[in-house]
């Protein structure tokens, strides 16, 4: 009796246990918990990042390239902790061309509006021309793409709505398509926005003062019309603004922010925000190389009708960025809130963070909600080909400076069917993986390594052991300076490390990802699988 009455209370236990959801602290947290706010915001690669205030609310898109979904869309309430709240862009265009990677390509500097109670969400593919999307709500469902204006080399737009009625649209030029960069032109759109309607006119060249100079933001202010647009180059250049009482000019010229005395290079393009009490703040981003392009936040004045961004030491009208400052003033407190990392895979979608390589297939993935896992099934690729040009690698951004990442997996490869490969990656123009392969002999755990994928060099693998089918557990630390070691387990407690030490580097474009996968080498009729049970990222 006593001893059943031990086990049912083991049991209760237990299952209590499970019950229990499991928690895993973040890598980075802007918010410090005491009225103050740490740089980065996001401390993630949110490049070319545009935001807006609507009532109460802050949203904010970015570029995502080749990722799909596309657009991110981000939700705050203070303009400090920031979360996923969807994508506007659900498959890239056109299908055929993006349904096979295309690293570098695709979304380029977005930029999101509010207008006649609809969100406009204006986007640029330097190969095929700049694009519409809409919603009511921001977290979707968004519009099907409509073609603004086709044409090569026509990125960084932005629309203006005047008061007169006029409807503009404001974009730069990328030199590796148009063959000529550093302009900025000014073009009427049709009153619906869905449209240019003429050639434009050129409102700034910067090829004198402000080389490479992109991604305009058009603003109107007592009278003014600015645009900020940085200049001088992504790592390397300064915020600039101009001004003028013409929307096509001329315009004043006024550096309102550059790096200093500061460790924040560049500091590059990015939105004008008010809060509802009247305080001015600017996003931006900042190159971190592996680690992407992060976003600041910086406190924002007005004199004498120029804005100055950042803490102007000196007093001559130029801002440099702060690293930590009193947080916003938007009329209440929040809590701290992170972008998703960590996913249990115990609901019936992804979560936000991951994005593939390229359009999918629906037969890459399921939730397998009966187990909480995700079952990526293995799918072709080329066998002289790497892991850069496989269009299913499911990934996510960087979190952090440093951070841990580690996952659970079964793998049930096909018996009929050998070098089925899943696995962890750091992914970039170089990248790293822990992977499970099937042969002959059974399953095998390796590594495998691949420096300058991009230019289609072959990965090279060490094979580590021999495993038996069961749970496999996989641990990738990333350290200072983006170096990287893995690690793996048959019982999730003692892990052994490998011998190598790789340092991830950024994609195009892009900084390094962390990458999960499924992949195959042969077409057959039923493919194997691994059930990913979760994957935690933290400290």
């Amino acid at each position: 009796m006593y001893r059943f009455y031990t086990r049912k209370v083991l049991f209760l236990f237990t299952l209590l246990l499970l019950a229990i959801p499991y928690t895993w602290s973040q890598a980075w947290h802007a918010d410090l918990g005491n009225g103050y706010y740490q740089n980065p915001i996001l401390n993630a690669d949110y490049s070319d990042p545009d935001a807006i205030r609507v009532g109460d609310d802050y949203y904010l898109t970015a570029s995502s390239f080749e990722a799909v979904p596309g657009l991110p869309i981000l939700h705050s309430k203070d303009l400090v902790n920031w979360a996923i709240i969807g994508h506007a862009l659900k498959r890239q265009i056109p299908l055929e061309y993006f349904n096979t990677t295309r690293h570098g390509q695709g979304v380029w500097a977005p930029a999101l509006r509010f207008h006649n109670n609809e969100y406009y969400l204006y986007y640029p593919d330097p190969d095929f021309g700049i694009y519409l999307v809409k919603a009511k709500n921001p977290a979707g469902p968004w519009s099907e793409p409509i073609l603004v204006e086709g044409g090569k080399g026509l990125i960084d737009p932005c629309p203006y709505w005047d008061e007169d009625g006029k409807v503009y649209l404001c974009h730069a030029y990328a030199g590796s398509r148009a063959g000529i960069k550093s302009i900025i032109v000014m073009k009427r759109m049709n009153a619906e926005g869905t449209k240019v309607m003429d050639t434009g006119q050129l409102v700034y060249d910067g090829h004198e003062s402000d080389p490479t100079i992109e991604g305009p933001k058009v603003y109107k202010r007592n009278g003014y019309y600015y645009i900020f647009a940085p200049g001088g180059g992504v790592a390397t250049g300064w915020q600039l603004v101009l001004r003028s009482k013409n929307i096509y000019g001329p315009y004043e010229r006024k550096v309102v922010m550059d790096q200093g005395y500061t460790t924040i290079n560049g500091p590059h393009q990015g939105a004008w925000v008010q809060t509802q009490t009247g305080e001015d703040w600017f996003l931006h981003f900042q190159d971190k190389d592996a680690y992407g392009r992060v976003v600041h936040l910086q406190p924002m004045v007005w004199k004498n009708d120029w804005p100055v961004i950042g803490t102007d030491k000196d007093g001559d009208g130029k801002g440099e960025p702060v690293l930590q400052y009193k947080k916003p003033n938007v009329g209440k407190n929040y809590a701290i809130t992170n972008p998703a990392e960590s996913d249990e895979f115990n609901n019936n979608r992804l979560g936000l963070q991951w994005q593939w390589s390229a359009n999918t297939k629906a037969t890459w993935s399921f939730m397998n909600v009966a187990s909480g896992s995700l079952r990526l099934y293995t799918d072709l690729v080329d066998s002289n080909s790497n892991l850069w040009s496989a269009p299913n690698v499911l990934s996510q951004k960087f979190p952090a400076d440093t951070f841990t990442v580690t996952t659970v997996l079964k793998f049930r490869p096909n018996a009929n069917l050998k070098n089925e490969k899943v696995g962890i990656a750091i992914m970039g123009l170089s990248y790293a993986t822990l992977f499970l392969k099937s042969t002959a002999k059974g399953s095998i755990i390796g590594y495998g390594e691949c420096l300058d994928a991009d230019k289609g060099n072959p990965e090279k693998e060490s094979f580590i052991d021999s495993v038996a089918n069961g749970s496999i557990y996989m641990r990738i630390q990333v350290k200072k300076d983006a170096m990287c070691t893995f690690a793996y387990s048959t019982d999730g407690q003692h892990f052994q490390e490998l011998p190598y030490s790789f340092k991830a580097r950024p994609g195009k474009w892009i900084g390094a990802k962390i990458g999960i996968y499924a992949t195959r080498t042969r077409q057959i009729n039923d493919s194997g699988y691994a059930d990913f049970d979760w994957v935690r990222v933290g400290h």
